[in-house]
């Protein structure tokens, strides 16, 4: 009997997009089942991705700006426009992402978000009343002050010189506004996390490491973001340190709020929304998510994690691919099943010929549904 069958993956990073996973995965189902009427839809979290799958659910076209990368360098980015209802996506991944940068060439201290403030500006300039971000797979842990200072806000220390690199920040004494620090009538941020700024479960102490932080170096990014959190307190007054998000992205959450008057929304449950996934849910049979690593931290907010939940409140069944699969223990109680590349292969083929082998899983999960 033929299968009405949902398929929603994320990236697998490093590998494949989620368009292109998306792609090898229905390419290996059809081979077993031809018979399945299949629809495709690639999800995002806010992260690397963003862009194009938001853009897509709302009709928006490509864009070029001029900016640089996180550590300076000339970049040519993209950011999307749809000018009949004036609204504009940028996904800071491809603006000042980690994928961006050479491997271990740039250490976060060097590194800091303020090439995002030009792509800020043109949306506005173009006459965005509304402006979503997505900031997920960033390169930095500058609090935000790099966009901030490219929007024109300056920060200065007890001696009134103005601070230019976001280390400096436990000198901060002084914030100085722009003429104009509202963009955009509505500025909505996508974050991929929920962390908030500072603390053992902060930017720095978590995701720090992943983008070169060593853990001698936490006190010294700690204090900064905590004079810079204390600064926005007193001279802004707002109190939103703690708040969960503004930790994504080194804190670039944190700086779009205080700086930009932005507000934060779990970037799943916004791609979700706008592409319509609960109206998809209810024409399915059969759900098939994944993303380059299903594990006990797929169920905390990502978007596999969080389709397996609406298919089990639903009792529709949900069927996990990953690049690897880990505590498989805690995933059966969401997922069908939850099948790995690694179970086909080495690691390090299946990273070289990610789509081959994504195709070739999905076939023999499909055969063994049969």
């Amino acid at each position: 009997m033929s299968l009405r069958v949902l398929i929603a993956p994320d990236k697998f990073k490093g590998t494949l997009t989620a368009q292109a996973a998306a792609a090898a995965i229905a390419a290996g189902w059809r081979k077993a089942r031809p018979a399945d009427d299949l629809t495709l839809l690639p999800v995002s979290d806010g992260g690397d991705g963003f862009g194009e799958i938001l853009s897509a659910a709302l009709g928006a076209k490509p864009q070029r700006v001029r900016t640089v990368d996180a550590a300076h360098r000339p970049l040519e980015g993209v950011w999307w426009w749809d000018a009949k209802t004036k609204t504009a996506v940028i996904e800071s991944a491809n603006i000042i992402g980690l994928a961006m940068l050479p491997p271990k060439q740039f250490h976060p201290f060097q590194l800091d978000t303020f090439g995002l403030a030009a792509v800020l500006q043109v949306a506005a300039a173009q006459g965005a009343r509304r402006c979503f971000v997505g900031i997920g797979g960033s390169a930095t842990n500058d609090g935000g002050v790099g966009v901030a200072r490219g929007l024109g806000w300056q920060f200065f220390n007890g001696r009134d010189e103005e601070l230019v690199r976001w280390t400096h920040l436990q000198q901060l004494r002084r914030l100085a506004r722009p003429r104009r620090s509202k963009l955009f009538p509505r500025l909505v941020v996508a974050v991929d996390v929920q962390n908030k700024l500072l603390g053992a479960r902060g930017c720095s102490r978590v995701y720090g490491p992943q983008k070169g932080l060593r853990p001698e170096e936490f006190p010294s990014a700690e204090r900064a973001l905590r004079r810079l959190a204390n600064t926005v307190k007193t001279q802004l007054h707002q109190d939103i340190a703690h708040l969960p998000g503004t930790g994504a992205a080194g804190g670039l959450g944190f700086g779009l709020c205080a700086f930009a008057g932005a507000k934060l929304e779990p970037g799943f449950a916004l791609i979700a929304r706008h592409a319509k996934l609960e109206q998809h849910l209810r024409a399915a049979d059969l759900v098939i998510t994944g993303e380059g690593s299903l594990d006990r931290s797929s169920l905390m907010g990502k978007g596999p994690g969080e389709i397996a939940i609406r298919c089990r409140a639903r009792k529709l069944p949900c069927l996990g691919l990953g690049g690897v699969v880990q505590d498989e223990a805690v995933l059966r109680k969401w997922f069908q099943s939850a099948n790995a590349l690694t179970q086909l292969t080495t690691s390090e083929e299946a990273k070289a010929g990610a789509a081959m082998w994504l195709t070739k899983l999905a076939e023999q999960t499909a055969r063994n549904l049969a």
